[in-house]
């Protein structure tokens, strides 16, 4: 037999190897095939390539702006991290990692078993099992698969499944895996999270000083965070970083030291939400739509209507007019800015945009009995309290069912005290804002200085009430229920910001409307789009009554004797079609405006209904915050001019109406 003649030929040269071999052979053997039934054994469990990115990789949903540029808000349950390409990643920062978690990664087969055995001596010599020698492929399989805990059994399976992992996929594949998947603190998991939460900037942008220091966080990231009592500890572990590049060749050691000296300039705190109410709104509607749990693991991209730089705007205006406003026992306020031409929401502020609560009282947590509850969005309401009551910023709808029915600006009707019957369980007598009757006034003069009286008139016995309320329906106002009695003119039905802002769109638009949109587009972590916006415009209103009612809203000259030649109201060199509202109790104060291109509203009032002091009107209290948002709006973009209306030959109602219930 050919192994009893290679046995002897051994025996008769070397008598000792003979004998080791003779009694160790069968137990080498036993110990090669159990290591390959051992590798079998832990192998099988390894997962496919798509399940590194498909399953294990639990990624957050991300709202942005209209832009994609300006991240506003960023969802996740226990983990936050986002996915991004090798190629996106910085070289030094993979140089950086690779200096200092596995300097042999490109050359080893998964498993460094020089590294352990260097690991295992420096751990005898220190007597503490600190060093593990890992390599990259181990780390990624323990964070993926493994738990962290020290037993011999989870390092056996540890070296397996990185040596079947090094096997099985190029070492750039692994590397790129490993940098989206390790945690680096803060429930950011993945480089790009990292960079996001520490820097507040794309890993792309990132210094190497900085990947220095993203390289630092691998060690021990919540122990090392800079927003813990550690920072001078991760400062300390940087500078190893940038010496272990140095040591590699990666950089000279003079650049080491000059780094070492760069200052880091760390985000204060985590990052918040930007433009809170409006992504806490946006949320909301993806959540209910596609669950919570989609919104924590997915990874959505939703691409809002948002323009960040009208959104600083609102916010800036704000804040200012809650400052004065408070003057007046107002503290509460709410924006919303919308494109009429294709209903898409630009900005959205409440309060002075603070969701967080700081400069509130520590006791403000209901909607309800918190003058200055910082978490009620007043633009779009709640279940309980769905909306604030408009005052006589409903008149225009009265007006353009009136304008519908053929009526014009040179109608006129008796502004004077009358008595409209019993609604409900008593008389109703409105009285003018002033507390004057001006007797016969044109409906130009009625609507532009908000004559109470007059418009009674106009809703009862020119537009009719139900027609009335059918052309506010029909504009996107969602909140009037019935019974309905003539104190609607005047703003005695509640409704939502949101909408009402909306619907004077429709006026903008000359009787198109499109439903405020707020998303534009939502795609999942592969770039598929799962919704578009395709909401198209569609006609609620005749274009003269529209054309008229624009007219008279923007007549500064018109509305003069009530409001003053200079008001709030009043811009010069553009033409702005703006009406207030005022509730007799003064608890909301409205101002809502548009251009053909933007409608803002304003509301200012206190969330838990009490009333302002002093009496002030709108224009004096929200007029302020529009004018100052609409002001800074036009002066980025062409004065625009609505259409003249046509004029009608003969109008109906030109002669005095002097109507007695």
């Amino acid at each position: 037999m050919p192994e009893r003649k290679f046995f002897r030929k051994i025996y008769q040269k070397n008598k000792k190897l003979y004998w080791t071999l003779k009694l160790l052979g069968p137990a080498l053997l036993l110990l090669t095939f159990g290591s390959f039934l051992l590798f079998i054994f832990y192998a099988k469990d390894l997962p496919r390539p798509e399940k590194f990115t498909e399953k294990q990789f639990i990624q957050s949903t991300k709202i942005y702006d209209r832009t994609g540029k300006t991240l506003l808000y960023e969802i996740y349950g226990e983990e936050k991290r986002t996915l991004v390409p090798l190629s996106a990643i910085p070289e030094y920062l993979k140089q950086a990692v690779i200096a200092t978690e596995d300097n042999n990664f490109y050359n080893h087969i998964g498993v460094d078993f020089k590294g352990i055995l260097r690991s295992v001596l420096i751990n005898l010599r220190i007597k503490e099992p600190i060093y593990g020698g890992s390599t990259i492929p181990q780390q990624l399989i323990r964070s993926t698969f493994l738990s962290n805990e020290k037993t011999i059994q989870r390092k056996l399976r540890e070296i397996v499944l990185a040596l079947e992992l090094n096997r099985r996929y190029p070492k750039d594949q692994i590397l790129e895996w490993y940098l989206n998947q390790i945690p680096f603190g803060s429930n950011s998991y993945g480089v790009e999270a990292a960079s996001q939460t520490y820097f507040n900037k794309s890993v792309s942008d990132i210094s190497l000083t900085e990947a220095a220091t993203l390289a630092a966080l691998i060690q021990a990231p919540s122990r090392l965070s800079p927003f813990g009592e550690n920072k001078d500890e991760l400062l300390a572990r940087k500078d190893y970083v940038l010496k272990r590049m140095a040591d590699s060749g990666i950089i000279t050691k003079e650049k080491a030291e000059e780094f070492k000296k760069e200052e880091i300039k760390f985000t204060e705190k985590p990052v918040q939400i930007k433009a809170p109410y409006f992504a806490l709104w946006i949320k909301q509607q993806i959540a209910d739509k596609y669950g919570e749990e989609s919104l924590m693991r997915e990874g959505l991209k939703v691409y809002t209507s948002l323009d960040w730089d009208i959104q600083q705007i609102t916010e800036k205006a704000a804040k200012e007019g809650m400052k004065n406003n408070k003057n007046y026992n107002a503290y509460n306020d709410g924006i919303v800015v919308i494109n009429p031409k294709t209903g898409e929401v630009l900005a959205m502020t409440v309060g002075n945009g603070d969701y967080y609560a700081e400069s509130y009282p520590k006791d403000c947590t209901s909607g309800v009995d918190c003058l200055f509850d910082p978490r009620f969005n007043v633009v779009v309401g709640t279940k309980t309290n769905p909306g604030r009551q408009p005052g006589s910023a409903f008149k225009p709808f009265i007006y353009a069912t009136a304008f519908k029915k053929g009526y014009t600006d040179k109608t006129i009707i008796v502004d004077e005290s009358t008595n409209f019957g019993t609604w409900g369980d008593k008389e109703y007598i409105p009285q003018n804002y002033d507390g004057l009757f001006r007797g016969p006034v044109t409906l130009r003069q009625a609507l532009s200085q908000s004559l109470n009286i007059p418009a009674v008139k106009v809703l009862l016995y020119l537009a009719g009430l139900d027609d009335s309320i059918k052309t506010a329906q029909d504009l996107g106002i969602t909140t009037l229920n019935p019974p309905y009695g003539p104190a609607i003119v005047l703003g005695g039905w509640e409704v939502k910001l949101l909408e009402m802002t909306s619907a004077f769109g429709v006026f903008a638009t000359e009787g198109l409307k499109v439903p405020p949109v707020s998303i534009l587009k939502i795609e999942d972590n592969y770039g598929n789009v799962l919704e578009e916006n395709k909401k198209t415009p569609e006609r609620v209103l005749e274009k003269d009554a529209c054309r008229l009612l624009n007219d008279i809203l923007s007549d500064n000259d018109a509305r003069a004797p009530m409001f003053g030649p200079r008001s709030h109201l009043y811009f010069e060199n553009y033409q702005v079609a703006v009406k207030t509202g005022t509730t007799d109790d003064f608890r909301d104060c409205w101002t809502i405006g548009y251009t053909p291109s933007v409608a803002v509203g304003v509301w200012v009032g206190n969330n838990n209904n009490e009333s302002m002091s002093r009496r002030q009107p709108a224009a004096s209290v929200a007029g302020p915050i529009f004018h100052q948002i609409m002001e800074s709006i036009l002066s980025k973009s062409p004065a625009e001019y609505f259409a003249k209306p046509t004029p009608a030959p003969v109008p109906l109602g030109t002669s005095t109406l002097q109507i007695t219930p």
